[in-house]
């Protein structure tokens, strides 16, 4: 089984290209406004889709596709997590709450 630190490392770099805001970043570029569209639809948005293509993997009994759409999915909750000034920590202390 693969280490659950990666969610902390995975969070960290998102947050740092959010931050830093680096030349061809899809994080970058996903967190900024554009003439279009705010950073905070284009981020919801992408979840509304992995959400939808996990779902999809799901019904289909895809077990490969379900994992790498879970991943898809976890990744942009965390960049709407870092987007909002959220720590991750946040959500661990939830988890452990309701854990009880």
């Amino acid at each position: 089984m693969g280490d659950p630190e990666v969610l902390l490392e995975v969070y960290e770099v998102i947050r740092n290209r959010i931050e830093e805001r680096p030349e061809g970043s899809y994080v970058a570029e996903l967190t900024e406004d554009d003439d279009t569209k705010p950073a905070i639809n284009k981020i919801c948005e992408k979840i509304i889709e992995e959400s939808g293509e996990l779902i999809l993997a799901a019904k289909d009994g895809d077990r490969e596709g379900v994992v790498y759409e879970s991943t898809d999915l976890i990744f942009h909750v965390l960049v709407l997590l870092a987007y909002l000034g959220i720590e991750i920590g946040e959500v661990f202390d939830e988890f452990e709450r309701r854990r009880k």
